[in-house]
């Protein structure tokens, strides 16, 4: 087993390298000059040489990629055109909210998704198929951030239960698992699990569907094996598959939940790419891509290692 995460660790490197690569490129590519965030419309032509200097602008872009990775290696991100501050501060802050939110909300869409998926797989073209079957099919097709919108305007506009937005009653930006936080997350999190509970939901019944069909499950029932006995059966041959599911998944929350922290003003990377995006924040948008893309690599690799080990089928060599 440790052969094969060496393995997987060499296979990761060139990804992370290209993954750098992507990074750097698309946003240099962009239109529009990083720098007019911060010069004043008249700005003379020495002032933004100056400032082109001393952002590095002026050089070659593979000169810039190559102090850029060299600084990034040593855990330095740069500073934020927009704000002056350091970028590896900024996008920690928000990698932290995000992780948050997205482990909510994985949490959630993988138990509600899990349960609808067993019970559709159980319970074939019953009642209870077709309406855990409709509730998957609407939590893939509805798009989120109407869907949040939908409930900011219910339960916080119309019945005032809960906060429409922020991460907490001071503004800090701070979460902290108390009870009247978790009333700043429930909304957020609720509409970001509306899609991989569908997802989920609609692997996990066809997976189980699929088992219970197999050789296997009738020869088990034949010896006098209890449900509860091919229950743990079926679990065991679809836990792999959904296991990668849910970790890819908590990556795609991780670095697609843009409109939903801009609906609900989650300081999250959504939130802070948004910010800058439309600020031209480049050494911002770098960092926060950067850091989202290596958690999607790194989330590839930790399921990878847990299916290997959940499943001694997979070939480790």
């Amino acid at each position: 087993m440790l052969l094969y995460i060496l393995k997987r660790l060499v296979t990761v490197t060139p990804v992370a390298f290209g993954v750098s690569v992507v990074c750097f490129l698309l946003v240099h590519l962009a239109p529009g000059d990083p720098l007019s965030a911060v010069l004043p419309a008249d700005a003379t032509q020495a002032t933004i040489d100056e400032m082109r200097a001393a952002y590095g602008f002026d050089k070659p872009l593979p000169v810039q990629y190559a102090i850029w990775l060299w600084h990034v290696l040593q855990g330095d991100l740069g500073v934020s055109i927009a704000t002056g501050r350091p970028v590896a501060q900024e996008v920690a802050r928000a990698v932290v909210n995000s992780l948050i939110l997205a482990s909510v909300a994985t949490l959630i869409g993988f138990t509600f998704g899990t349960f609808f998926g067993f019970v559709a797989g159980y319970k074939r073209n019953s009642l209870l198929d077709r309406i855990a079957s409709a509730l998957s099919v609407f939590g893939v097709s509805v798009p989120h951030y109407w869907l949040g919108m939908v409930l900011v305007i219910v339960f916080s506009a119309t019945l005032g239960w809960l906060p429409p937005t922020g991460a907490g009653p001071d503004g800090s930006g701070n979460w902290r698992p108390d009870l009247e936080h978790l009333r700043y997350i429930a909304l957020p999190a609720i509409t970001m699990a509306v899609i991989p509970m569908g997802i989920i939901a609609r692997t996990v019944r066809a997976l189980v569907a699929d088992i219970l069909s197999q050789d296997f499950v009738e020869a088990l029932r034949a010896k006098g094996l209890g449900e509860w006995g091919v229950f743990k059966h079926v679990v065991r041959n679809a836990a792999p598959t959904a296991l990668a599911i849910m970790g890819l998944q908590l990556g795609y929350l991780l670095g697609g939940s843009i409109l939903i922290e801009t609906v609900f003003a989650w300081p999250g990377t959504g939130f802070l790419l948004n910010a800058a995006i439309f600020q031209r924040d480049l050494p911002l948008l770098q960092g926060s891509i950067l850091v989202l893309a290596m958690f999607f690599v790194a989330l590839n690799l930790i399921v990878d290692v847990m299916q290997t080990a959940l499943d001694p089928r997979i070939e480790r060599g």
